[in-house]
């Protein structure tokens, strides 16, 4: 890696982005991207030309050095650790393939024998390499830079454990949750105990906040999500509550859901585009931040169209309590100038004073 940065000329990012996760007044919203560290970037590709996606997630060394690509290049506000949603099912002992068609997991379980082989594990052992390529973060950057650590949803991550890859309408999982629900909310709660684990332990390392990607969360009806998911999501949540690290949900194609979301103890909802910030910020005001979303195909524009949509974004919260964002995560098409167009017109919106005393007193209604 690079010599550290020289933190004396480096904004104050993680306070202003924990700022914005507990809906306190900032001078600007907070900006970074989902998938920041991938494909668009060619230091990126030149890495993954000599390395497989999972010799990167598994060498703290080269995952340090994907994660802080996106810092140098953009300028973003926020480091995400570079890993895969996927880490956690392998460490409960299935196998894990990256294929062209995207993850294959061959050992799929499908009743009641393979949930009680899944293995609790101790993620200082099993994926020990994620919490230290937390801590070379953190000693790379200092702290003046937030690092985000993440995991998959209870929900998310059963899809895949249970039908083992991803598959349109997950009929395998579905089958399991309506035929065997007992089953199920087992595997849901096992899930989310190794999973809290996972979490606390990149917390300990030096995560300033994590988020949790419940990436399928709409393929479940209203009935469904707060039969399974929701208590699921509760309990892993309620597990790494330690008072003083943010939370983040993302929860996709989902609004018919965001009610209940909002209801699983997260400090912030990150949504795709489809949601209306606005409409959100009125109804919650204050009691909770929200993350995103633009479209990820806008930055595939002109930088003009980025600034625009970037304004109008965030015209809708005010800048309070909102952290910039994409609705997804960025496309490999993506032009670096266009990411950096996005990350810079986030940046130069200022957010007049004092966005929370004003707005949210409007919105807490």
């Amino acid at each position: 890696m690079s010599a550290p940065v020289a933190q004396s000329s480096v904004e104050d990012r993680k306070a202003l982005f924990l700022s914005a996760c507990r809906c306190e007044p900032i001078p600007r919203v907070p900006v970074w991207m989902m998938r920041q560290a991938g494909r668009y970037l060619p230091e990126y590709r030149e890495i993954r030309a000599n390395h497989p996606f999972l010799e990167v997630a598994k060498t703290p060394e080269l995952a340090a050095e994907v994660s802080l690509q996106p810092f140098r290049a953009l300028a973003v506000d926020a480091v995400i650790v570079f890993s895969d949603i996927l880490i956690p099912a392998e460490a409960m002992g299935l196998g894990l393939e990256l294929t062209d068609g995207g993850p294959v997991l061959p050992d799929a379980i499908r009743d009641s024998r393979g949930v009680e082989k899944l293995r609790e594990f101790d993620p200082e052992v099993e994926t020990r390499f994620v919490s230290d390529a937390i801590r070379l973060l953190a000693r790379e950057l200092g702290p003046q830079v937030p690092i985000l650590g993440f995991a998959a949803a209870p929900w998310t991550l059963a899809c895949y454990l249970v039908d083992g890859r991803g598959r349109e309408g997950f009929p395998a999982t579905k089958s399991m949750m309506y035929s065997e629900p007992a089953l199920f909310r087992t595997l849901l709660a096992k899930i989310a105990r190794c999973t809290a684990a996972y979490l606390k332990s990149q917390i300990a390392a030096g995560a300033a906040a994590v988020q949790i990607f419940d990436t399928w969360a709409g393929e479940l009806s209203v009935y469904d999500y707060r039969a399974f998911a929701l208590p699921a999501t509760q309990q892993l949540i309620s597990e790494i509550d330690d008072g003083h690290t943010p939370v983040i949900l993302y929860t996709k194609a989902s609004n018919h859901l965001i009610a209940d979301a909002a209801t699983t103890g997260a400090d912030v909802l990150s949504v795709d585009w489809r949601a209306d910030l606005g409409e959100l910020r009125r109804k919650y005001g204050s009691r909770i931040a929200l993350q995103g979303n633009v479209d990820p195909t806008v930055l595939l524009s002109s930088p003009q169209c980025i600034e625009r949509a970037v304004s109008r974004t965030v015209d809708l919260t005010g800048g309070c309590g909102h952290i910039l964002n994409l609705g997804h995560g960025i496309l490999p098409n993506t032009p670096v100038e266009n990411a950096r167009a996005f990350i810079r017109a986030g940046q130069n919106y200022r957010v007049a004073p004092p966005c929370a005393a004003s707005a949210f007193a409007r919105n807490a209604n």
